[in-house]
């Protein structure tokens, strides 16, 4: 009787060790090694979490891993990364996690209008997870004096950098002076704008002759032209 109960708890380990599963610790532990290298550069006070492995995953045991991004993904906010085994099985796993990154960013003080030019006093500092607002948020105020909004903003929006648009500095049927800079000389004329733009932007001027060319919009109703 004794042997027959030695035989079959000798069978129970062997059943056991050739069905065991993959640990879910080591698993996670090598998301979270991941995790704080891949974050460590970022801006702001970051954090991150591994979501749950099932324990009865069903995996072959492995003895090491490689994680890492799916092509085009990144490590903001709700994700998953991918555990791939290097040793002694051949799986993949997607492993859901979360990062978050504790920054400020802008909000409007006030109701906004489109083609509003931004002042002191338009803008409030925020501080919370960036990862819960859209890419491109301003942190700064100063990112925004003097800029145009190119959309209204409720009072409490987020302001993202691509709300906003260079102020104006050529008006479309502005008189300009038009400078021609060349190697030794300078020339200038006056001509009437065809097109609004913002500094460094091209802009047609119709000199007096009638002849239309183009240069590049300077503040103070400048066109400059290059030989």
């Amino acid at each position: 009787m004794r042997m027959k109960t030695l035989l079959w708890a000798a069978l129970s380990f062997v059943a056991v060790a050739a069905f065991a599963y993959q640990d879910p610790l080591p698993v996670k532990q090598a998301v979270e090694d991941y995790l704080r290298i891949q974050t460590r550069g970022m801006s702001g006070k970051t954090s991150y979490s591994v979501g749950s492995i099932d324990p009865t995953n069903q995996l072959p045991p492995c003895a090491a891993f490689q994680v890492r991004q799916e092509n085009g993904a990144r490590l903001w906010g709700r994700t998953t990364v991918t555990v791939q085994c290097q040793a002694g099985a051949n799986w993949s796993l997607f492993v859901p996690v979360q990062i978050k990154v504790q920054g400020h960013y802008l909000v409007a003080r006030k109701n906004l209008g489109s083609g509003q030019t931004l002042a002191e006093g338009d803008v409030d500092v925020r501080q919370g997870d960036l990862t819960e607002f859209p890419a491109n948020l301003l942190e700064a105020p100063e990112q925004t004096y003097g800029k145009t909004l190119g959309v209204s903003l409720a009072a409490g929006q987020p302001i993202r950098s691509d709300a906003l648009r260079l102020p104006l500095v050529i008006q479309q049927g502005q008189r300009v002076a038009v400078v021609g800079k060349g190697s030794g000389f300078e020339v200038s004329s006056e001509g009437q704008a065809l097109n609004a733009a913002t500094e460094g932007q091209v802009v047609r001027v119709r000199l007096a002759n009638g002849q239309i060319i183009n240069g590049l919009a300077k503040p103070g109703g400048f066109v400059e032209i290059s030989y």
